[in-house]
């Protein structure tokens, strides 16, 4: 391996801790609106506020610092791979024993060592999901997107793809049994804690989420008008997009585990 090429390796190695260190500051300044939101959430109702501007400006930030990350890690990894020896070809599959099993476990959670503290944490928490319930993306057309509460099966770390089962399908739904899909990471939204109210971030009067609809799996769009520190309960008072009754739409309690953020550009 040349100079400059140990120097080019060298270079973006330094432009991943920077970014790395980037990151951690961004996190620091979201960790502290979202504190400050969680204490006073009715600040941003107030006029003039900006609460929810400089969170959603730290949130573009964050995602950019990522994606730079991701792009700098996959160029070291290029870079690396042309001076790394390949196998001999021709080279025969041989069944693995215990001990290769046991090689191939160890050599994976090396490489999740060895990425950034913040992709790192990325997938850990995607995995973390097995057999939790999350909200998904199942389907997704020019005119609407149709969201399902559905159970995770297996996050795939080198697809970054969750296999993902519909247990409870509607009737129309061709065969009428549980549907597996697979899905990519923006597709999945997880759901709080129920075990832990304290911890989840709580939505203020007045703003749009997505929620289970009453005695369905299904999630739609609908408005805060109550939150459950002020009814002093586990649930929020909604009024769902499109629920009219008698020319109003009624007022539904859903618990807090069954509601989260609403996508950005959701079509209903």
């Amino acid at each position: 391996m040349s100079s400059p090429d140990i120097a080019s390796i060298l270079e973006n190695s330094r432009e991943l801790d920077r970014l790395r260190k980037d990151q951690e500051e961004v996190l620091v300044e979201i960790n502290k609106l979202h504190k400050k939101l969680q204490a006073t959430p009715e600040v941003v109702e107030k006029p003039g506020d900006t609460s929810l501007s400089k969170l959603k400006t730290l949130y573009i930030q964050a995602r950019d610092l990522s994606e730079k990350e991701v792009t700098i890690s996959n160029l070291l990894l290029s870079q690396l791979d042309t001076f790394l020896p390949s196998g001999p070809p021709g080279q025969q599959r041989r069944r693995m024993d215990g001990n290769d099993q046991k090689r191939k476990r160890m050599k994976s959670d090396s490489d999740i060592s060895r990425l950034s503290p913040s992709i790192r944490s990325h997938i850990e928490a995607c995995v973390s999901l097995k057999d939790e319930q999350v909200a998904a993306r199942v389907t997704s057309d020019a005119e609407k997107d149709e969201w399902f509460v559905v159970k995770v099966i297996n996050f795939d770390e080198k697809t970054k793809e969750f296999e993902v089962l519909d247990e409870e399908p509607g009737d129309d739904e061709e065969g009428g049994g549980q549907r597996k899909y697979k899905l990519p990471v923006s597709c999945i939204i997880p759901f709080p804690k129920r075990n832990d109210p304290s911890s989840t971030q709580e939505f203020p009067a007045g703003r749009q989420v997505l929620a289970v609809y009453p005695g369905t799996t299904a999630l739609y769009k609908a408005t805060v008008i109550s939150t459950p520190r002020k009814r002093k309960s586990d649930e929020y008072l909604l009024e769902f997009d499109d629920d009219e009754e008698d020319g109003a739409l009624p007022q539904r309690t859903v618990p807090f585990h069954k509601v989260v953020p609403l996508p950005e550009g959701h079509r209903q």
